[in-house]
Protein backbone atom coordinates (compact mmCIF):
# COMPACT_ATOMS: atom_id res chain seq x y z
CA UNK A 1 0.00 0.00 0.00
CA UNK A 2 1.48 2.84 -0.89
CA UNK A 3 1.55 6.42 1.30
CA UNK A 4 0.44 8.60 -1.78
CA UNK A 5 -0.62 8.56 -5.32
CA UNK A 6 -1.10 11.01 -7.16
CA UNK A 7 -2.23 10.72 -10.97
CA UNK A 8 -3.48 12.48 -14.42
CA UNK A 9 -0.73 15.40 -13.52
CA UNK A 10 0.82 17.35 -15.71
CA UNK A 11 4.54 17.86 -15.29
CA UNK A 12 6.79 20.65 -16.22
CA UNK A 13 8.38 18.98 -19.02
CA UNK A 14 5.32 18.73 -20.58
CA UNK A 15 4.40 14.94 -20.00
CA UNK A 16 0.75 14.40 -19.17
CA UNK A 17 -1.40 11.84 -17.65
CA UNK A 18 1.40 11.42 -15.21
CA UNK A 19 0.97 9.33 -12.04
CA UNK A 20 4.12 10.22 -9.14
CA UNK A 21 3.32 7.36 -6.04
CA UNK A 22 5.16 7.84 -2.79
CA UNK A 23 6.22 5.73 -0.14
CA UNK A 24 8.39 6.72 3.26
CA UNK A 25 8.47 10.47 1.56
CA UNK A 26 10.45 9.49 -1.54
CA UNK A 27 9.08 9.15 -5.07
CA UNK A 28 8.58 5.28 -5.64
CA UNK A 29 7.35 5.67 -9.09
CA UNK A 30 6.41 7.77 -11.98
CA UNK A 31 4.83 6.43 -15.05
CA UNK A 32 2.21 7.51 -17.40
CA UNK A 33 -1.89 6.32 -16.57
CA UNK A 34 0.02 4.07 -13.29
CA UNK A 35 -2.81 3.38 -10.90
CA UNK A 36 -1.83 0.99 -7.64
CA UNK A 37 -3.36 1.05 -3.64
CA UNK A 38 -2.54 4.03 -1.89
CA UNK A 39 -3.49 5.66 1.53
CA UNK A 40 -4.27 9.08 -0.13
CA UNK A 41 -4.99 9.53 -3.67
CA UNK A 42 -5.04 12.36 -5.32
CA UNK A 43 -6.72 13.73 -8.74
CA UNK A 44 -4.52 16.25 -10.13
CA UNK A 45 -7.38 16.88 -13.24
CA UNK A 46 -4.56 17.41 -15.81
CA UNK A 47 -3.15 20.35 -13.73
CA UNK A 48 0.55 21.23 -13.59
CA UNK A 49 2.45 18.99 -10.41
CA UNK A 50 5.83 20.48 -10.37
CA UNK A 51 8.67 20.47 -7.55
CA UNK A 52 8.62 22.77 -5.02
CA UNK A 53 9.45 26.78 -5.68
CA UNK A 54 13.20 27.44 -4.60
CA UNK A 55 14.25 31.09 -4.03
CA UNK A 56 17.96 31.00 -3.99
CA UNK A 57 18.42 34.85 -2.55
CA UNK A 58 16.59 36.40 -0.11
CA UNK A 59 17.21 38.80 3.02
CA UNK A 60 15.19 36.73 5.74
CA UNK A 61 16.82 39.11 8.73
CA UNK A 62 14.85 42.45 7.59
CA UNK A 63 11.84 40.94 5.61
CA UNK A 64 8.41 42.43 7.11
CA UNK A 65 10.52 45.31 8.98
CA UNK A 66 9.10 47.98 6.50
CA UNK A 67 8.39 51.27 8.24
CA UNK A 68 11.41 50.88 11.04
CA UNK A 69 12.53 52.98 11.25
CA UNK A 70 11.46 54.53 8.74
CA UNK A 71 10.61 54.31 4.93
CA UNK A 72 13.24 54.35 2.30
CA UNK A 73 11.92 58.00 0.55
CA UNK A 74 14.49 57.70 -2.67
CA UNK A 75 14.13 53.86 -3.23
CA UNK A 76 17.69 53.66 -3.62
CA UNK A 77 20.30 50.71 -2.62
CA UNK A 78 22.29 52.91 -0.47
CA UNK A 79 19.37 54.95 1.22
CA UNK A 80 18.31 51.15 2.37
CA UNK A 81 21.55 50.01 3.59
CA UNK A 82 21.45 52.80 5.69
CA UNK A 83 17.76 52.68 7.40
CA UNK A 84 19.45 48.90 7.76
CA UNK A 85 22.19 50.39 9.88
CA UNK A 86 19.66 52.37 11.26
CA UNK A 87 17.34 49.34 12.75
CA UNK A 88 19.60 47.16 13.83
CA UNK A 89 20.46 48.49 17.04
CA UNK A 90 16.91 48.23 17.25
CA UNK A 91 16.71 44.78 16.46
CA UNK A 92 15.35 42.48 18.63
CA UNK A 93 15.98 38.46 18.30
CA UNK A 94 12.28 37.68 19.21
CA UNK A 95 10.64 39.81 16.75
CA UNK A 96 13.44 38.73 14.25
CA UNK A 97 12.39 35.32 14.77
CA UNK A 98 8.53 36.14 14.92
CA UNK A 99 8.77 38.27 11.51
CA UNK A 100 10.73 35.28 9.86
CA UNK A 101 8.65 32.56 10.73
CA UNK A 102 5.25 34.61 9.08
CA UNK A 103 7.80 34.99 6.44
CA UNK A 104 7.90 31.53 6.04
CA UNK A 105 4.58 30.60 6.89
CA UNK A 106 3.48 32.95 3.68
CA UNK A 107 6.59 30.67 1.85
CA UNK A 108 5.04 27.01 2.51
CA UNK A 109 1.66 28.69 0.89
CA UNK A 110 3.02 29.81 -2.05
CA UNK A 111 4.95 26.00 -2.84
CA UNK A 112 8.57 27.85 -1.54
CA UNK A 113 9.86 24.97 0.36
CA UNK A 114 13.51 26.18 -0.13
CA UNK A 115 15.53 29.77 0.64
CA UNK A 116 19.16 30.77 1.02
CA UNK A 117 19.15 34.18 3.10
CA UNK A 118 21.66 36.35 3.18
CA UNK A 119 22.22 36.88 7.42
CA UNK A 120 24.41 40.13 8.03
CA UNK A 121 27.24 39.71 10.42
CA UNK A 122 28.44 43.30 10.66
CA UNK A 123 26.98 43.31 13.90
CA UNK A 124 29.68 41.64 16.67
CA UNK A 125 26.11 40.52 18.65
CA UNK A 126 25.20 38.18 15.51
CA UNK A 127 22.28 38.68 16.70
CA UNK A 128 20.15 38.32 13.56
CA UNK A 129 23.05 34.98 12.90
CA UNK A 130 21.50 33.27 16.13
CA UNK A 131 17.83 34.43 15.42
CA UNK A 132 18.05 32.66 11.69
CA UNK A 133 20.05 29.46 12.92
CA UNK A 134 16.91 29.21 15.51
CA UNK A 135 14.14 29.89 12.38
CA UNK A 136 16.63 27.30 10.27
CA UNK A 137 16.05 24.71 13.60
CA UNK A 138 11.98 25.78 13.71
CA UNK A 139 11.06 25.14 9.91
CA UNK A 140 13.43 22.23 9.30
CA UNK A 141 10.87 19.84 8.70
CA UNK A 142 9.00 21.62 5.84
CA UNK A 143 11.60 24.41 4.42
CA UNK A 144 15.12 23.84 3.59
CA UNK A 145 16.79 27.16 4.96
CA UNK A 146 20.53 27.94 4.11
CA UNK A 147 21.89 30.71 5.54
CA UNK A 148 25.06 32.54 3.75
CA UNK A 149 27.10 34.66 6.25
CA UNK A 150 26.84 38.42 4.47
CA UNK A 151 28.91 41.47 5.83
CA UNK A 152 26.47 44.36 4.76
CA UNK A 153 28.72 46.66 6.03
CA UNK A 154 32.32 44.90 3.91
CA UNK A 155 34.05 42.58 5.22
CA UNK A 156 37.07 44.91 5.14
CA UNK A 157 35.19 48.02 5.39
CA UNK A 158 33.68 47.15 9.06
CA UNK A 159 36.09 46.67 11.92
CA UNK A 160 35.78 42.97 13.18
CA UNK A 161 34.28 42.33 9.60
CA UNK A 162 36.60 39.19 8.87
CA UNK A 163 36.16 37.66 12.42
CA UNK A 164 32.53 38.75 13.11
CA UNK A 165 32.05 36.45 9.72
CA UNK A 166 34.07 33.50 11.01
CA UNK A 167 32.32 33.17 13.97
CA UNK A 168 29.12 32.96 12.15
CA UNK A 169 30.65 29.98 10.20
CA UNK A 170 31.42 28.58 13.62
CA UNK A 171 28.32 28.84 14.57
CA UNK A 172 26.21 26.97 11.52
CA UNK A 173 26.35 29.27 9.02
CA UNK A 174 26.28 27.13 5.73
CA UNK A 175 27.26 29.58 2.76
CA UNK A 176 30.22 32.05 2.75
CA UNK A 177 28.65 35.45 1.44
CA UNK A 178 30.52 39.10 0.62
CA UNK A 179 29.84 42.83 -1.17
CA UNK A 180 33.28 43.44 -2.74
CA UNK A 181 31.19 46.53 -4.50
CA UNK A 182 30.85 48.18 -0.90
CA UNK A 183 34.68 47.96 0.08
CA UNK A 184 36.23 51.17 0.59
CA UNK A 185 37.91 50.93 -3.14
CA UNK A 186 38.44 48.52 -6.13
CA UNK A 187 41.43 46.72 -4.85
CA UNK A 188 39.85 46.05 -1.55
CA UNK A 189 36.64 44.65 -3.08
CA UNK A 190 39.17 42.31 -5.42
CA UNK A 191 40.98 41.58 -2.01
CA UNK A 192 37.49 40.76 -0.26
CA UNK A 193 36.17 38.41 -3.05
CA UNK A 194 39.91 36.50 -2.75
CA UNK A 195 39.82 36.40 1.21
CA UNK A 196 36.42 35.21 1.23
CA UNK A 197 36.72 32.34 -1.52
CA UNK A 198 40.30 31.27 0.84
CA UNK A 199 37.89 30.97 3.44
CA UNK A 200 35.55 29.25 1.96
CA UNK A 201 37.98 26.82 0.27
CA UNK A 202 39.20 26.10 3.50
CA UNK A 203 36.03 25.21 4.95
CA UNK A 204 34.69 23.19 2.64
CA UNK A 205 31.98 25.72 2.02
CA UNK A 206 29.97 27.06 -0.57
CA UNK A 207 30.47 30.83 -1.76
CA UNK A 208 27.71 33.53 -2.65
CA UNK A 209 28.74 37.07 -3.38
CA UNK A 210 26.77 40.00 -3.95
CA UNK A 211 28.64 41.14 -7.11
CA UNK A 212 28.70 44.15 -8.71
CA UNK A 213 24.87 45.49 -7.58
CA UNK A 214 25.58 48.33 -9.09
CA UNK A 215 25.05 50.57 -12.43
CA UNK A 216 29.14 50.97 -13.06
CA UNK A 217 30.20 48.95 -15.96
CA UNK A 218 33.65 49.33 -14.10
CA UNK A 219 32.44 47.39 -11.63
CA UNK A 220 34.05 44.28 -12.73
CA UNK A 221 34.25 41.92 -9.36
CA UNK A 222 32.47 38.84 -11.25
CA UNK A 223 35.68 38.71 -12.88
CA UNK A 224 37.56 38.20 -9.92
CA UNK A 225 35.25 36.25 -8.66
CA UNK A 226 36.00 33.77 -11.95
CA UNK A 227 39.28 33.80 -11.24
CA UNK A 228 39.51 32.75 -7.68
CA UNK A 229 36.76 29.97 -8.40
CA UNK A 230 39.00 28.50 -10.69
CA UNK A 231 42.55 29.41 -8.77
CA UNK A 232 40.78 27.60 -5.60
CA UNK A 233 39.03 24.69 -7.82
CA UNK A 234 36.03 26.02 -6.32
CA UNK A 235 33.94 25.33 -9.58
CA UNK A 236 30.49 24.66 -9.49
CA UNK A 237 30.65 26.06 -5.77
CA UNK A 238 30.65 29.92 -6.25
CA UNK A 239 27.52 32.09 -6.91
CA UNK A 240 27.24 35.74 -8.30
CA UNK A 241 24.48 37.39 -6.97
CA UNK A 242 22.94 40.09 -9.17
CA UNK A 243 25.74 41.61 -11.15
CA UNK A 244 23.64 44.28 -12.16
CA UNK A 245 26.59 46.13 -13.45
CA UNK A 246 26.72 43.96 -16.46
CA UNK A 247 23.41 45.58 -17.98
CA UNK A 248 25.38 48.54 -18.54
CA UNK A 249 28.78 47.13 -19.59
CA UNK A 250 30.65 47.12 -22.93
CA UNK A 251 29.66 44.69 -25.25
CA UNK A 252 33.06 43.97 -26.36
CA UNK A 253 34.08 43.01 -22.80
CA UNK A 254 30.83 41.34 -22.23
CA UNK A 255 31.89 39.10 -24.83
CA UNK A 256 35.10 38.22 -22.94
CA UNK A 257 33.14 37.90 -19.97
CA UNK A 258 30.22 35.50 -20.78
CA UNK A 259 32.81 32.53 -21.49
CA UNK A 260 35.03 33.52 -18.19
CA UNK A 261 31.81 33.04 -16.18
CA UNK A 262 30.69 29.01 -17.99
CA UNK A 263 34.04 27.99 -18.02
CA UNK A 264 34.46 28.80 -14.43
CA UNK A 265 31.24 26.74 -13.07
CA UNK A 266 29.86 30.45 -11.39
CA UNK A 267 26.01 30.68 -11.33
CA UNK A 268 24.41 33.79 -11.24
CA UNK A 269 21.36 35.15 -9.70
CA UNK A 270 19.51 38.19 -10.64
CA UNK A 271 16.81 39.67 -8.77
CA UNK A 272 14.43 40.96 -11.45
CA UNK A 273 11.84 42.70 -8.70
CA UNK A 274 14.51 44.63 -7.16
CA UNK A 275 17.15 45.18 -9.52
CA UNK A 276 14.72 47.28 -11.79
CA UNK A 277 13.00 48.78 -8.78
CA UNK A 278 17.10 49.92 -7.30
CA UNK A 279 19.40 50.07 -10.28
CA UNK A 280 19.04 53.37 -12.89
CA UNK A 281 17.80 55.72 -9.89
CA UNK A 282 20.56 58.20 -10.95
CA UNK A 283 19.44 57.72 -14.63
CA UNK A 284 16.70 60.41 -16.29
CA UNK A 285 15.85 58.95 -20.01
CA UNK A 286 16.55 56.53 -21.19
CA UNK A 287 16.87 55.37 -17.40
CA UNK A 288 18.27 51.70 -17.36
CA UNK A 289 16.51 49.24 -15.36
CA UNK A 290 19.60 46.98 -14.29
CA UNK A 291 18.51 43.88 -14.68
CA UNK A 292 22.06 41.55 -15.31
CA UNK A 293 21.99 39.88 -19.17
CA UNK A 294 20.07 36.88 -17.82
CA UNK A 295 19.48 35.34 -21.82
CA UNK A 296 23.12 35.69 -22.72
CA UNK A 297 24.04 34.32 -19.38
CA UNK A 298 22.07 31.32 -20.59
CA UNK A 299 23.00 30.84 -23.79
CA UNK A 300 26.38 30.78 -22.58
CA UNK A 301 25.80 27.92 -20.52
CA UNK A 302 25.77 29.53 -17.28
CA UNK A 303 23.39 28.16 -14.40
CA UNK A 304 20.82 31.50 -14.33
CA UNK A 305 18.54 31.71 -11.55
CA UNK A 306 15.55 34.52 -10.06
CA UNK A 307 15.78 35.39 -6.58
CA UNK A 308 13.08 37.56 -4.59
CA UNK A 309 15.94 38.98 -2.40
CA UNK A 310 13.42 41.20 -0.31
CA UNK A 311 10.16 41.72 0.93
CA UNK A 312 8.81 44.33 2.98
CA UNK A 313 11.78 45.80 3.94
CA UNK A 314 14.27 49.04 3.73
CA UNK A 315 14.72 48.27 0.55
CA UNK A 316 11.47 47.08 -0.91
CA UNK A 317 8.02 47.73 0.13
CA UNK A 318 6.33 44.53 -2.02
CA UNK A 319 6.40 41.28 -2.25
CA UNK A 320 4.51 38.14 -0.49
CA UNK A 321 7.02 35.13 -0.80
CA UNK A 322 5.63 34.15 -4.35
CA UNK A 323 8.35 32.76 -6.76
CA UNK A 324 5.53 33.11 -9.78
CA UNK A 325 5.77 36.45 -9.54
CA UNK A 326 9.72 36.86 -9.68
CA UNK A 327 9.68 34.74 -13.09
CA UNK A 328 6.86 36.84 -14.43
CA UNK A 329 8.73 40.07 -13.83
CA UNK A 330 12.20 38.58 -14.79
CA UNK A 331 10.78 37.31 -18.38
CA UNK A 332 9.49 40.87 -18.71
CA UNK A 333 12.22 42.53 -17.97
CA UNK A 334 15.09 40.35 -19.79
CA UNK A 335 12.27 40.02 -23.02
CA UNK A 336 12.36 36.05 -22.86
CA UNK A 337 8.46 36.25 -24.10
CA UNK A 338 9.25 32.95 -26.40
CA UNK A 339 7.66 29.55 -25.11
CA UNK A 340 11.37 28.76 -24.50
CA UNK A 341 12.32 31.67 -22.73
CA UNK A 342 8.97 31.56 -20.48
CA UNK A 343 9.52 28.13 -19.58
CA UNK A 344 13.23 28.84 -19.11
CA UNK A 345 12.10 31.59 -16.41
CA UNK A 346 10.03 28.41 -14.76
CA UNK A 347 13.25 26.55 -14.56
CA UNK A 348 15.14 29.71 -13.14
CA UNK A 349 13.13 29.60 -9.54
CA UNK A 350 12.63 25.46 -9.60
CA UNK A 351 15.55 23.81 -11.09
CA UNK A 352 18.33 26.36 -11.57
CA UNK A 353 17.48 27.78 -8.37
CA UNK A 354 17.92 24.09 -6.80
CA UNK A 355 21.02 23.66 -8.75
CA UNK A 356 22.80 27.00 -6.63
CA UNK A 357 21.90 25.35 -3.29
CA UNK A 358 23.31 21.96 -4.19
CA UNK A 359 20.07 20.78 -2.94
CA UNK A 360 19.85 17.31 -2.48
CA UNK A 361 16.79 15.03 -3.77
CA UNK A 362 15.10 17.82 -5.39
CA UNK A 363 13.20 16.87 -8.64
CA UNK A 364 10.78 14.70 -10.34
CA UNK A 365 12.60 11.39 -10.77
CA UNK A 366 12.05 8.34 -8.68
CA UNK A 367 14.06 8.32 -5.45
CA UNK A 368 13.50 12.02 -5.54
CA UNK A 369 11.60 13.33 -2.24
CA UNK A 370 8.44 13.85 -2.42
CA UNK A 371 7.81 17.20 -2.49
CA UNK A 372 5.98 19.05 -4.71
CA UNK A 373 3.35 21.52 -5.92
CA UNK A 374 0.19 21.28 -7.44
CA UNK A 375 -0.62 24.35 -9.55
CA UNK A 376 -3.81 25.56 -10.79
CA UNK A 377 -2.33 25.38 -14.28
CA UNK A 378 -1.86 23.09 -17.24
CA UNK A 379 1.59 24.15 -18.04
CA UNK A 380 4.31 26.62 -17.17
CA UNK A 381 4.16 28.86 -19.34
CA UNK A 382 0.22 28.89 -18.20
CA UNK A 383 1.67 28.98 -14.91
CA UNK A 384 3.88 32.25 -15.02
CA UNK A 385 1.19 34.01 -16.91
CA UNK A 386 -1.41 33.68 -14.40
CA UNK A 387 1.20 33.56 -11.19
CA UNK A 388 -1.51 30.63 -11.13
CA UNK A 389 -3.04 29.33 -7.65
CA UNK A 390 -1.48 26.73 -5.56
CA UNK A 391 -4.07 23.81 -4.91
CA UNK A 392 -1.53 21.81 -2.68
CA UNK A 393 1.64 21.50 -1.31
CA UNK A 394 3.81 18.64 0.08
CA UNK A 395 6.95 18.01 1.62
CA UNK A 396 8.16 14.51 1.34
CA UNK A 397 5.04 13.07 1.07
CA UNK A 398 3.47 15.34 3.96
CA UNK A 399 0.66 18.02 2.78
CA UNK A 400 1.26 20.97 4.10
CA UNK A 401 -1.13 23.65 2.59
CA UNK A 402 -4.11 23.88 0.32
CA UNK A 403 -6.14 26.03 -1.32
CA UNK A 404 -9.43 26.03 -2.65
CA UNK A 405 -9.32 26.03 -6.89
CA UNK A 406 -9.97 29.79 -7.68
CA UNK A 407 -13.40 30.02 -9.67
CA UNK A 408 -15.24 33.49 -10.50
CA UNK A 409 -18.67 33.09 -10.97
CA UNK A 410 -20.08 35.97 -13.44
CA UNK A 411 -23.38 37.05 -13.44
CA UNK A 412 -23.06 39.18 -17.04
CA UNK A 413 -26.68 40.76 -17.54
CA UNK A 414 -27.56 38.73 -21.56
CA UNK A 415 -25.28 36.40 -20.49
CA UNK A 416 -25.84 32.40 -18.79
CA UNK A 417 -24.52 32.73 -15.41
CA UNK A 418 -20.92 30.83 -15.51
CA UNK A 419 -17.74 29.86 -13.57
CA UNK A 420 -14.63 30.12 -15.49
CA UNK A 421 -11.37 28.59 -14.65
CA UNK A 422 -9.54 31.26 -15.93
CA UNK A 423 -6.67 28.90 -17.43
CA UNK A 424 -8.36 26.71 -19.03
CA UNK A 425 -10.73 28.63 -20.95
CA UNK A 426 -8.48 30.43 -23.95
CA UNK A 427 -10.48 30.90 -26.97
CA UNK A 428 -9.27 27.80 -29.60
CA UNK A 429 -6.72 30.04 -31.29
CA UNK A 430 -5.05 31.15 -27.95
CA UNK A 431 -5.05 27.11 -27.16
CA UNK A 432 -2.80 26.49 -31.10
CA UNK A 433 -6.24 24.77 -32.68
CA UNK A 434 -7.80 26.02 -35.86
Amino acid sequence: MLDLLIHNATLPDGRQNMSVAVQDGRIAELKEGWQAPARDVVDAGGQLLSPPFVDPHFHMDATLSYGLPRVNQSGTLLEGIALWGELKPLLKAEALIERALAYCDWAVAKGLLAIRTHVDTSDASLLAVDALLEVKRLVAPYIDLQLVAFPQDGVLRSAGGVENLKRALDRGVDVVGGIPHFERTMADGAASVRLLCEIAAERGLLTDMHCDESDDPLSRHIETLTFEAQRLGLQGRVNGSHCTSMHSMDNYYVSKLLPLIAESGVSVIANPLINITLQGRHDTYPKRRGMTRVPELMAAGVNVAFGHDCVMDPWYGMGSGDMLEVAHMGLHVAQMTSQAGIRQCFDAVTVNAAQVMHLEGYGLTPGCDASFVLLQARDTVEAIRLRANRLKVWKKGRLLAETAPVAPRLHLEGRPEATRFFSNDAPPHARGTA
